[in-house]
C-alpha cells in the first residue's frame, strides 16, 4: 500500500512539474520569418525561450513552437 502511495505521489508531482514548463504557441503569417518573428514575440512576453517543433508553409506559413522556462 504504502508503495502504491509512492508511486502515485511522485507521478503527481512529475506531471505538474513538467506541465509547468511545457506550453505549446503557434502563430500564422505570410512568411516563416514573420511567422518565426511573432513566435518569439510571444517567447518574449512569456519571459520565455522557444524551441520551433513544427513548420508548414501552404498559402500562409504556419509556425508552432514549445516555450521553455
Amino acid at each position: 500500500m504504502k508503495t502504491i502511495k509512492t508511486f502515485v505521489a511522485v507521478t503527481a508531482l512529475s506531471l505538474i512539474s513538467f506541465a509547468g514548463f511545457a506550453q505549446s504557441i503557434t502563430a500564422t503569417a505570410s512568411t516563416l520569418d514573420a511567422a518565426e518573428a511573432k513566435v518569439a514575440a510571444q517567447a518574449k512576453d512569456a519571459g520565455a525561450s522557444y524551441k520551433i517543433t513544427g513548420a508548414r508553409v501552404d498559402n500562409r506559413a504556419y509556425v508552432s513552437a514549445e516555450l521553455i522556462k
